[in-house]
């Protein structure tokens, strides 16, 4: 069993982890044009996002307890090879519906990255180290979806929306030859796999800890924050700002810049602050930057830059307290590592995806309804955090007077 991860490894853990957010987000810029290829309304055009993100919560879901079963790497190779498949499909597509199919399949597979990243980590270092190496993980791993609405925009322009496809067949390929190579067993010790019903047993018995749902449905609503504005920004740049659908990718960049530069903070100060502290600063840095937002708008700045500028403000929040809120539901339940991130990254996508089809459904050709979402998801966050910390508070002062 091996004792670190090189830094070789961790790189190729975020690029596989960052699979699944790049392939849902490099067909950004081509949902209005899709919407005009296939002569279909919005509503069913979105769904080529809302429900590949459902199919990664489906994935989430079922990638955790298998790997916690059979192994960290065969699973991660099983799921890498799905997504090539998915992708290929996406690439012959010829209906809205076989493109709807092939994103679905693409996205399942592409979850498992999100989920064995986070759990490999807790399997090679223990609860005080695994907060930070998470956050090297997910400030390493926004680089490739950060520029991945970029790509698609000019992927768009250049091939049609159909080369996204082929990018991301491409991309898993890569990973798929190279993890197979690389990357060593890191599970010390196989949970028996006992069907369906046991699966949902265990699930229950991690939402029935508080600790635990405070802090993954504080990760839940962070990331409601994030899909909430990639499912309504290209509708709002093309059609309200009037702008191409390659400077969305552009403008796309200082998102992830934000959530980079948050992931770096978590990183730098997570030995010097208490987590819980940085968690909460986060936090209050994400409201800031949506009120900051709402203001510009009242103010009538139309302009990308009025919007995207206080948005990467708002995930540089979220970058500061997502590793941290990972890193406490999954150590809460440390034997489980692979199921409760698997739930983890479940109810974040889950929501993800119903938000995802609700600001698309509440859209009025303004940014309103959209911030109104994201400050909403913002104030749940921050409330599921209070639960969760009051819970783990409470548990150590017993603890320490036991």
């Amino acid at each position: 069993m091996i004792e670190h991860l090189s830094k070789r490894l961790i790189v190729l853990l975020a690029a596989t982890a960052a699979l699944g957010p790049a392939a849902t987000q490099i067909l950004l810029p081509a949902v209005p044009a899709i919407r005009q290829d296939f002569a279909v309304s919005g509503d069913i055009a979105q769904l080529t996002l809302s429900l590949s993100m459902a199919a990664i919560a489906v994935g989430t879901l079922t990638w955790g307890p298998l790997s916690d079963k059979y192994g960290r790497k065969p699973i991660i190779l099983l799921g890498l090879s799905i997504t090539l498949l998915g992708s290929l499909l996406c690439y012959f597509a010829d209906t809205i519906s076989a493109l709807i199919a092939g994103r679905f399949v693409q996205a399942f597979g592409a979850a498992v990255g999100l989920v064995l990243a986070r759990a490999i980590v807790r399997d090679v270092y223990g609860a005080a180290q695994s907060a930070r190496i998470i956050a090297t993980v997910v400030m390493v791993m926004v680089v490739i979806p950060m520029i991945s609405p970029a790509l698609g925009g000019e992927l768009l322009i250049r091939f049609g929306w159909e080369a996204t496809g082929a990018a991301i067949a491409a991309f898993s390929l890569a990973m798929l030859l190279l993890i197979g190579f690389s990357l060593p067993e890191t599970l010390r010790e196989p949970v028996p796999f006992e069907g369906v019903a046991a699966m949902l047993r265990t699930f229950g018995d991690l939402l029935s800890s508080r600790i635990f749902s405070g802090y993954a449905f504080c990760v839940t609503f962070v990331s409601v924050v994030f899909f909430s504005f990639i499912a309504a920004g290209p509708e709002i740049v093309v059609s309200v700002m009037e702008r191409p659908a390659n400077e969305y990718g552009y403008y796309f960049i200082l998102l992830p810049s934000g959530f980079m530069a948050g992931s770096y903070i978590a990183r730098h100060y997570g030995l010097r602050l208490h987590i819980d502290r940085l968690m909460l600063i986060g936090m209050l840095i994400a409201i800031a930057g949506l009120c900051l937002a709402f203001a510009l708008q009242i103010a009538g700045l139309r302009h990308p830059l009025a919007l995207f500028g206080p948005v990467a403000l708002t995930v540089l929040g979220n970058g500061i307290t997502l590793p941290g809120a990972q890193a406490a539901a999954i150590n809460e339940f440390p034997k489980l590592a692979g199921s409760a991130s698997g739930l983890t990254g479940f109810l974040q996508m889950a929501f993800s995806a119903v938000a995802a089809q609700l600001v698309a459904a509440v859209y009025n050709g303004t940014a309103y309804p959209l911030l109104i979402v994201m400050l909403a998801a913002s104030l749940l966050s921050l409330a599921s955090f209070r639960i969760g910390i009051g819970y783990s508070n409470a548990g150590r002062a017993s603890g320490g007077q036991s």
